[in-house]
């Protein structure tokens, strides 16, 4: 059986974010019923209930694992449930709670060699010693075992696999083109598998768009966690806070033809949940039109704490 945590379901910044003073943060900070705050994307998985994995690390990481039962210390004195991290991309919002993960706790970052050679290129995140944290490359489309720090098998397996994305922010090259540098390996998607059983879920928080290789990788799948980043194209500038698109962002927006919920029409995917979500995107408040809209074509919007069993 998978148990799948929502430990944190906003996109970079958080809900409400620490800088914004949009209407849907106004009200987040009121603590509204229908503004719930969240913090920034991250899931937890475990196949026994004892051993888990992150799928990435959020600058909120302290907050959430301190939220999370699940992956408090429970043993010896110095203890955790953590066994690894696996990485979709090379965001700060999705690398930086590595930096919590510093104390000298065995585990294993699972990662494409792109990512991993962002991660070694900045000396900061040596503080998570390579004699204790290791590193381990996944190559796109091949099935990898998960093991716990002992070596012993986890019982989950990933697979990543490349969609639609942007190198991260800070990795951006202006001279390199409309796609800033971008390759295959800086934005996967992720196929998480119980080996025991086959039942299995894909996790992207991340995506441009739904081309047909992907829309056939998703095509029936019992669950999906999938970007919800934005609702149109060109939220950041109606809503005041910025200028840049969602596509120019690398994230595909909800609504429209163009959108996810239609990408999804027809794909048969058991259950289809939103994560990775902007502060500035409507389907945040439990009681706006958007946020009916998603639900009535059959989408949940993530919340921080949902507990989900496979």
């Amino acid at each position: 059986m998978l148990r799948i945590l929502v430990l944190g379901s906003a996109a970079g910044g958080g809900f409400p974010q620490w800088n914004c003073n949009c209407e849907n943060c106004r009200r987040a900070r009121r603590s509204e019923a229908s503004a719930v705050a969240r913090t920034q994307s991250s899931l937890a998985v475990s196949a026994d209930d004892e051993h888990w994995f992150l799928l990435n690390a959020s600058p909120d990481l302290g907050q959430q694992i301190a939220q999370s039962l699940p992956l408090l210390p429970a043993r010896e004195p110095r203890h955790s449930p953590l066994a690894g991290v696996v990485l979709t991309n090379a965001d700060v919002d999705h690398i930086a709670g590595l930096l919590t993960l510093r104390e000298r706790q065995p585990l294993t970052i699972y990662a494409t060699r792109r990512v991993h050679d962002v991660l070694a290129s900045n000396s900061v995140f040596n503080v998570l010693n390579p004699e204790v944290v290791k590193r381990q490359t996944i190559e796109l489309e091949q099935s990898a075992a998960l093991h716990l720090p002992d070596g012993r098998p986890a019982g989950l397996a990933v697979e990543l696999f490349s969609v639609p994305g942007k190198v991260a922010l800070f990795l951006e090259n202006p001279d390199a083109g409309p796609n800033f540098g971008t390759v295959p390996e800086d934005t996967v998607g992720a196929k998480i598998t119980d080996q025991s059983d086959g039942r299995h879920f894909f996790y992207v928080p991340g995506c441009a768009s739904m081309p047909p290789d992907l829309a056939r990788r998703l095509k029936g799948a019992p669950l999906v966690f999938f970007d919800g980043t934005t609702w149109t194209n060109d939220e950041m500038r109606t809503s005041g806070v910025g200028e840049k698109s969602g596509s120019r962002m690398g994230h595909m927006w909800m609504s429209g033809a163009e959108g996810s919920i239609a990408a999804f029409s027809d794909l048969g995917v058991g259950r289809r949940i939103f994560v990775h979500i902007n502060n500035t995107n409507p389907v945040l408040l439990a009681d706006t039109p958007e946020r009916a809209e998603a639900e009535a074509a059959g989408w949940e919007i993530a919340e921080d704490g949902m507990d989900i069993r496979l």
